[in-house]
C-alpha cells in the first residue's frame, strides 16, 4: 500500500513538472515566433522579482545607461518632433478651440455649474486636450507609435543581450505594424469611450442634484468627487492600454485581445501601474506648465527666452516620454514574471497537498 502510495506521488511530481517544462516552452515558443520576431532568453528559472515603481525606475536607468545612443536616437528622431507640435499646438485651430471652448462652458452651465474661473479653465483645458488628439492623431499613428516599437525592441534586445539591429527592427515592424495599429486605434476607441462615460455621468450628477434643490454652489463638490473617482478609474484604463501597446509588440495578440492580455498580466501589480503613471503624469504636465508659461505666455523684450527655453522645454518633455515608454516595457516583464511565478507557486502548493493528503 506504501509503494502504491509513493509511485502515485512520483507519478503526479513528474506530470507537474512536465506541465511547468511544456508552459515554459510556450513561452520560449510565443516570443520566438516569426510573427513577432523578437526572441529572449526568458525562462521560469531566470525571472524578474516583483518590483515596485522606485525599483523600475532603476531597472530603466540602468537600461537607458547600457544603451544610450539607440535611446537618444529614438527620442531625436522620433519623440522630438511630436513633442514641439504638442507642446506648441502649431496643428490646433484656435478657432476651433474658442467654439469648442464656449460649447463646454454651455453645457457646464446647463448642468447647474457656476462659471467660475476654474470651471473656465477646465472647459478650455479639456478643449485643448480633445483637439491636440484630434489634429495630432497621424503624429501619434506614425512617430509615436514607432518611437514605442523601437524602445520596446530596444529594452527587449537589452534583456537578450543583443545590439539594436536596424534592419532588423524593420523587417519586424513590417510583420507587426498592422496588429500595432490596430491595437492602438482600439486604445483610442476605449479612452475616448471613458471620457465620453465621464462627461455623461458628470451631467447626469449635476442634474440629479439641481433637481433635488441644491445651489450652483454646491454642486461643484459632486462634481470633483466624480472627477476624483473617474481619475482612478482612467489611470487604471491607461496602464492597461499602455501594456496592451507592448503586449502586441512582443506577443502575438493585437486590439481587444491585447487589452484582455493586459488587464489579466497586470492582476497583482496595479498599484505599481498607478506610481508610474502618476509619476510620468505630474512629469509631462509640469514641463506642459513651464512651456505654457515661459514660452508662449513671457518674452524677454523680443522673445529671445524663447530661443533658448523653447527646445530645452521640447528634449525634456521628450526625455519624460522616453522615460515612461521604457518604463512601460519594463514593467510588461515584471507582471509577466510574476505571473509565471504564481504558476509555479500553485503547482508547488498542489504537490505539498497532494503530499500531505498521501501521507
Amino acid at each position: 500500500m506504501e509503494d502504491s502510495s509513493k509511485i502515485e506521488l512520483e507519478t503526479l511530481r513528474n506530470e507537474v513538472t512536465e506541465g511547468l517544462k511544456l508552459e515554459n516552452e510556450e513561452v520560449e515558443l510565443l516570443l520566438s515566433s516569426p510573427d513577432s520576431g523578437l526572441r529572449r532568453s526568458f525562462s521560469i528559472n531566470e525571472q524578474f522579482n516583483s518590483m515596485n515603481a522606485m525599483e523600475i525606475l532603476r531597472e530603466t536607468i540602468r537600461i537607458l545607461r547600457y544603451n544610450s545612443s539607440v535611446f537618444m536616437v529614438i527620442a531625436a528622431l522620433l519623440i522630438c518632433p511630436v513633442s514641439a507640435i504638442i507642446l506648441s499646438n502649431v496643428l490646433v485651430d484656435h478657432s476651433f478651440l474658442k467654439r469648442l471652448t464656449i460649447r463646454l462652458m454651455l453645457v457646464a452651465r446647463s448642468c447647474g455649474l457656476p462659471l467660475s474661473p476654474l470651471v473656465k479653465q477646465l472647459c478650455q483645458r479639456l478643449s485643448e486636450m480633445i483637439l491636440s488628439a484630434v489634429f495630432s492623431f497621424p503624429l501619434h499613428l506614425t512617430f509615436s507609435l514607432l518611437s514605442k516599437a523601437a524602445i520596446v525592441y530596444s529594452v527587449d534586445c537589452t534583456y537578450s543581450r543583443k545590439k539594436f539591429d536596424t534592419s532588423k527592427f524593420f523587417a519586424i515592424i513590417g510583420k507587426i505594424w498592422r496588429r500595432l495599429v490596430s491595437t492602438y486605434i482600439w486604445v483610442c476607441m476605449v479612452v475616448a469611450g471613458c471620457l465620453a462615460l465621464f462627461l455623461v455621468l458628470l451631467v447626469a450628477v449635476c442634474n440629479v442634484f439641481s433637481l433635488l434643490g441644491f445651489s450652483s454652489d454646491l454642486e461643484i463638490y459632486p462634481a470633483m468627487v466624480v472627477g476624483f473617482i473617474f481619475s482612478i478609474i482612467f489611470a487604471n484604463v491607461i496602464i492597461i492600454c499602455n501594456l496592451a501597446i507592448v503586449i502586441s509588440v512582443l506577443e502575438d495578440v493585437s486590439g481587444p485581445q491585447a487589452l484582455l492580455r493586459s488587464s489579466v498580466i497586470i492582476q497583482g501589480q496595479t498599484q505599481v501601474g498607478l506610481l508610474i503613471f502618476l509619476g510620468s503624469t505630474i512629469g509631462m504636465a509640469f514641463v506642459e506648465g513651464l512651456f505654457e508659461h515661459r514660452v508662449k505666455t513671457l518674452s524677454y523684450g523680443d522673445g529671445s527666452s524663447r530661443i533658448w527655453e523653447g527646445p530645452l522645454l521640447v528634449i525634456m518633455y521628450s526625455f519624460v516620454v522616453l522615460i515612461d515608454s521604457m518604463m512601460s516595457a519594463v514593467f510588461y516583464f515584471t507582471c509577466r514574471s510574476s505571473s509565471l511565478e504564481d504558476l509555479e507557486q500553485e503547482s508547488n502548493i498542489l504537490l505539498e497537498a497532494t503530499t500531505l493528503s498521501s501521507g
